[in-house]
């Protein structure tokens, strides 16, 4: 029998090569043939002052077409640059071509930034006097991790909420990684920040809002507890759930009925199915 390394089939050597690799991963290390460690990841520059980077093809393109948005330059490789289809002559701000090291050396070697950044100002947020039309709100009790809250936003945007309440404190800044996450809805759903969040949820029921906190130790069904044509959805942190001042603000405390083995959900998982149920009362409602 002939050695699969001499027998000059291809599909043989193919098959060697996998043999080789599995006996080197297997290997002890300092021994020959152990596989170099991966480089640790290297991080990105900060932004100017009061700036923030935006990467990514759906972020910056929903960034660049949004006229609230202030931009000050654009770095795209010339496929990311295609890949965008915006005519370059009508981006609204200095656009240059780089390679993509230009890219991990100003956001960090982590950064999934498809080949393109775009430097920004940080959206305003919006006051409670925006809300005069408003039927949806999702209110965030110090829900810090930026994946969770961009993935949030972008369930927000999805189902036609009218804003996304959080704390100016234990809550993630607008940023690369959160921009990233929500995938453009940063640009489509308005933020709202308050100091004093139990204040913020006496304001909106001031407002006529119905105040309904996701607690999954809640005696009475969530989509029982929908009533009115104006909710607010709050939703506490992964772990801690919803603060006891905040628990004790809401106008009903609610569960998401969960037949299955699993009886909790990711936050960001538990905000879109309350917001479907949430969207469908209210459609019956209008």
């Amino acid at each position: 029998m002939t050695d699969d390394t001499a027998s000059g089939s291809p599909k043989d050597s193919h098959y060697a090569k996998l043999r080789r690799a599995h006996r080197d991963r297997n290997r002890p290390p300092g021994q020959p043939g152990t596989p170099r460690p991966k480089r640790p990841p290297v991080p990105g520059k900060p932004p100017p002052a009061g700036h923030v980077w935006l990467y990514g093809l759906h972020t910056v393109a929903a960034a660049l077409q949004n006229p609230k948005r202030r931009l000050h330059r654009l770095l795209a490789t010339r496929n990311a640059l295609a890949r965008l289809e915006i005519d370059e002559a009508a981006i609204p701000c200095p656009v240059e071509i780089v390679e993509p090291k230009r890219l991990d050396s100003e956001l960090g070697t982590e950064a999934v930034h498809q080949g393109v950044a775009l430097e920004a100002d940080p959206l305003a947020p919006h006051r409670f006097s925006d809300l005069s039309d408003a039927r949806l709100v999702l209110v965030l009790d110090q829900i810090t991790d930026p994946h969770n809250v961009g993935a949030i936003l972008r369930s927000a945007t999805a189902f036609a909420a009218d804003a996304v309440v959080t704390t100016a404190r234990h809550s993630p800044q607008e940023s690369g990684v959160l921009a990233k996450a929500a995938s453009g809805a940063l640009e489509h759903v308005p933020q709202m920040l308050v100091g004093n969040l139990a204040e913020g949820l006496e304001e909106l029921a001031r407002e006529g809002f119905l105040t309904i906190g996701l607690d999954s130790d809640a005696d009475a069904d969530f989509e029982t507890a929908l009533t009115g044509e104006k909710l607010a959805i709050v939703l506490g942190a992964e772990g801690k759930g919803l603060r006891q001042k905040t628990r004790g603000t809401v106008d009903r405390l609610a569960r998401l009925d969960m037949p299955g083995a699993i009886r909790s959900l990711n936050v960001s998982n538990a905000a879109a199915i309350a917001l479907y149920a949430a969207h469908r009362h209210l459609t019956k409602t209008a």
